[in-house]
């Protein structure tokens, strides 16, 4: 949630606002006019009036939801990894079958086609986090590589992959960055693949890796 329940207490981004639909419609207004300023300018380089006028509301405004410029970050981040937890985490069961891996893979790429910006600016700008909140966000990170990793591993104990564990971590990884890479490589993949392309590729390309030729 964007409001900030769901994250460790050090983390929590604080508001003096009480009215929790209020809080979620004013943070979603913070994150889409600063991941186009962020995605722009930089972090350092804007200022919180920039963000409230990119969101359509006073700085006076914006400090009833976040405290400072690094809150706002920390909720563009959070926002990712809850839409990752919605679309991915809540619709997952492990039975073992490639399908079910196929589903994850294309649920997880084209979240990030929808949340491209978000993905750029978090991974560009993380580094600006607090010590505590950069933490959240890396375990975040190795949350989404561990369900990749429970999906492949029930896969392995079905016999349905032949891979060992240590394999099991590297091509959960290797799902991971090659979903993030159409963030990063977009402006150089648009003129070649579609969204549905890149992901028929990248994930006949992984399977023929980890068991061979599919045709």
């Amino acid at each position: 949630m964007i409001g900030g329940a769901r994250v460790d207490s050090k983390c929590e981004v604080k508001s003096s606002v009480k009215d929790r639909s209020l809080i979620e419609v004013r943070r979603e207004q913070l994150i889409c006019g600063a991941v186009k300023l962020f995605k722009e300018k930089g972090f350092h380089r804007t200022t919180t009036r920039e963000i409230a006028q990119q969101a359509g509301f006073s700085i006076g405004t914006l400090y009833e939801y976040i405290r400072t410029k690094e809150d706002v970050l920390f909720l563009i981040c959070d926002n990712i990894y809850n839409e990752v937890h919605r679309r991915l985490f809540t619709a997952t069961t492990a039975q073992g079958t490639v399908e079910e891996i196929e589903l994850a893979i294309y649920r997880y790429f084209t979240l990030i086609d929808d949340m491209s910006d978000e993905f750029v600016v978090m991974y560009q700008e993380s580094k600006t986090l607090s010590k505590e909140a950069l933490q959240y966000v890396l375990k975040k990170e190795m949350e989404m590589v561990a369900l990749f990793e429970k999906l492949l591993q029930a896969c392995v104990d079905s016999g349905t992959l032949r891979i060992g564990r240590k394999e099991v971590g590297l091509a959960a990884h290797h799902i991971i960055v090659q979903g993030q890479m159409w963030a990063f490589r977009r402006w150089a993949l648009y003129g070649q693949y579609t969204i549905a392309d890149y992901i028929q590729v990248q994930t006949d390309q992984f399977f023929r890796g980890v068991i061979g030729d599919r045709s």
